[in-house]
């Protein structure tokens, strides 16, 4: 059969043989026993729902046999023959342009090169999915081939529930993950409801088929890192930036501190992925032993090299060492999956990873014990160096609350705050979510490096002119995406699709769009799909990360995100997704996304234009009634510029009244 055959024949009617399981991909981890044993028959009656009962007998054993081997039913034998990846839009079958696009972010999030854990349908994040199973991706691809621009797809937690009759203007899917009733949100619920097959943690971007790889946040990492060096007043050459994590999203930091130029050490204590991020060129060297790691960064620093090094090992150790060494760090952060400390997420201090991993299975309360006398350990010593003076920051995933909960000197003389910011207050919040600033990100669907490259330089032209006339309290902002948009090439940013990401407000995402339209129109590229990370201005309600520095009481409302993708959807979106969940946590953040098709029509162009000025100025005017003074200036702007604009302002209270 051919790809589009299979892709249209959805589940086969005749059973594929059984796939040996793949040592040489990175897999989840074994999750939790967490099922009763009739739970456990639920779980099994919820997969076999899939397959026509004459199969049922063959295949019980095998789902049983998944279960109990790694905590959840992936269907390994319906994983397709065919290699995933996100091919140019030409080659999908369908009856909609618009689901052929959705089809190739589908698959670009499930490339080996991209996902973290393909065989198991997670994207990022150690438990970020696409689907739980393989007849979900199967079932989701063949409703996708048959779909008319008269219909929608209903997404519920990786379950395509079916097409249903909608119109042209209609989002083409519609996209929920994990929408749990309220009580229903602690961390055991989803490993639960996830093995019961029912609900999944769709993270941010995975879920939402919105993933580019560890560029989407090489941007974003390297504007922080920047704006951390500029904060302390001292230039990124010479300097030392210490984190950890390479997985999904946090590869990116290594990349990012070369960009930003100083020298980066970043812990990771899984050997994999280390060398997949040392081969993709994300990661300059790799050193295992402590010992050689320290003289090493002596050298770069005394050097004033450019350079990332990966140390495979517990970062606990790095700021244990450094202390001893009196090795100054400038800034340090953290960026592992705090947000799913318990399933694979943070490893120990003092054991092997493999030995975590089978710990994590087999005794998962001594894991968890072991875990928060690790984030004891990382913040006390972390503690020891900013007393030196090293800038520290949380880096929105969850390590400060984490770190609290396990008992860690982590709080602030108030005994309410933490002791240290998240980036988002101190840097992200008031330098770029306030005036509109996020992360804009396209897609060339017909795949050519060609596209990119001119895109590049419709998006570069674009932001030029608009610096030009910026005023001041902008003018940073564009000025660093200005030069990351020209180093963006030589880079070498692209593992997957032919994606590119910039930080832009609503003034530029409209700008820029309209201008890939029209070169569409004319010819000069293919297609294109817009979208952004959820890690925005107004997709995220994140009272820890995104609307960390929001300081009206309402941050740890919701509102916004779902008032962001519930406009999105009716003002011209290919497609909405609103999860519960995301980077620092299930039940911590209820965040949305979306994804946009340019055809280069004049519909397109109506779309653009109404949806991407509603999904930025949703935020800016919630983060201008909590009376952020970056808010107030960029909403006021906007109505200058939209008079059909009229968004209720703040007035201040003098503090002195309230005494």
């Amino acid at each position: 059969m051919t790809f589009q055959e299979q892709i249209q024949q959805g589940i086969p009617a005749v059973l594929p043989q059984p796939k040996p399981f793949d040592a040489t991909i990175n897999h989840a981890p074994k999750r939790k026993e967490i099922l009763s044993t009739e739970e456990k028959k639920l779980a099994l009656r919820n997969a076999l729902r899939y397959f026509d009962a004459k199969h049922h007998a063959e295949l019980l054993p095998e789902f049983a046999s998944e279960l109990e081997t790694y905590g959840r039913i992936y269907m390994y034998r319906f994983r397709p023959d065919y290699k995933i990846y996100a091919r140019p839009i030409s080659e999908y079958p369908g009856k909609c342009e618009q689901a052929k696009a959705i089809m190739l972010m589908i698959q670009n999030n499930l490339d080996y090169a991209v996902a973290q854990h393909p065989h198991e349908l997670i994207t990022y994040g150690g438990n970020g999915a696409v689907f739980s199973n393989w007849a979900q991706y199967l079932l989701t691809m063949q409703y996708l081939s048959e779909m008319t621009e008269e219909q929608t797809l209903a997404m519920y937690s990786g379950h395509p529930m079916g097409l249903f009759p909608s119109h042209k203007d209609a989002p083409r899917v519609v996209v929920t993950n994990g929408m749990m009733i309220p009580n229903y949100s602690k961390p055991d619920d989803w490993e639960k409801f996830n093995a019961l097959g029912v609900s999944q943690y769709g993270q941010m971007t995975a879920g939402s088929y919105m993933y580019i790889g560890p560029q989407g946040i090489v941007h974003g990492t390297t504007i922080t890192v920047l704006n951390g060096f500029r904060k302390i007043k001292k230039s990124p050459k010479g300097g030392l930036f210490v984190t950890s994590g390479l997985g999904g999203m946090s590869g990116a930091q290594p990349k990012a501190g070369n960009i930003a130029g100083c020298v980066t050490v970043c812990a990771e204590v899984n050997p994999k992925i280390t060398h997949i991020r040392h081969s993709q060129g994300w990661i300059n060297e790799v050193i295992e032993d402590i010992n050689e790691l320290v003289p090493r960064v002596k050298k770069a620093l005394e050097n004033q090299e450019v350079v990332s090094i990966a140390y495979l090992g517990n970062v606990v150790d790095i700021w244990e060492r450094f202390d001893a060494e009196n090795l100054h760090i400038d800034l340090g952060s953290d960026q592992t999956s705090l947000h799913n400390p318990w399933a694979g997420g943070y490893y120990p201090v003092g054991i092997s990873f493999d030995e975590a991993n089978t710990l994590m299975a087999e005794n998962p309360e001594l894991f968890r014990q072991k875990v928060q006398e690790t984030l004891r350990r990382h913040t006390t010593a972390i503690n020891k160096h900013t007393a030196k003076g090293t800038y520290f920051f949380d880096y929105g995933n969850a390590f400060l609350l984490e770190a609290s909960r396990a008992g860690a000197d982590i709080m602030a003389e108030n005994h309410i705050d933490f002791r240290y910011p998240s980036y988002v207050q101190d840097i992200m919040g008031p330098m770029c979510f306030d005036y509109g600033f996020g992360p804009f990100r396209w897609v060339c669907a017909s795949g050519k490096p060609e596209d990119l490259a001119k895109t590049d330089a419709i998006a570069c032209a674009v932001l030029e002119e608009m610096a030009r006339t910026a005023p001041p309290e902008i003018q940073q902002q564009m000025q660093d995406n200005i030069q990351w948009i020209k180093g963006a090439q030589e880079n070498k940013l692209v593992v997957g699709s032919q994606a590119r990401i910039l930080y832009a407000d609503a003034e530029g995402r409209v700008k820029i769009a309209e201008a890939f339209n029209q070169a569409i129109a004319k010819g000069e590229i293919g297609y294109v799909i817009l979208g952004r990370d959820h890690h925005d201005v107004s997709g995220t309600d994140s009272p820890y990360r995104e609307t960390s520095n929001i300081y009206d009481g309402s941050r740890f409302t919701a509102d916004m995100a779902i008032q962001n993708v519930i406009g999105d959807s009716f003002r011209g979106a290919t497609w909405v997704s609103i999860h519960n969940g995301g980077g620092v946590g299930w039940g911590e953040v209820i965040n949305g996304g979306f994804g946009m098709v340019l055809d280069g029509s004049a519909d397109a162009s109506r779309r653009l234009q109404s949806m991407l000025f509603w999904d930025v100025n949703n935020g800016i005017s919630r983060r201008s009634w909590a009376r952020n003074e970056g808010a107030i200036f960029a909403i006021k702007r906007a109505m200058e510029t939209q008079p059909l604009l009229k968004v209720t302002l703040p007035n201040q209270v003098d503090d002195a009244l309230l005494g």
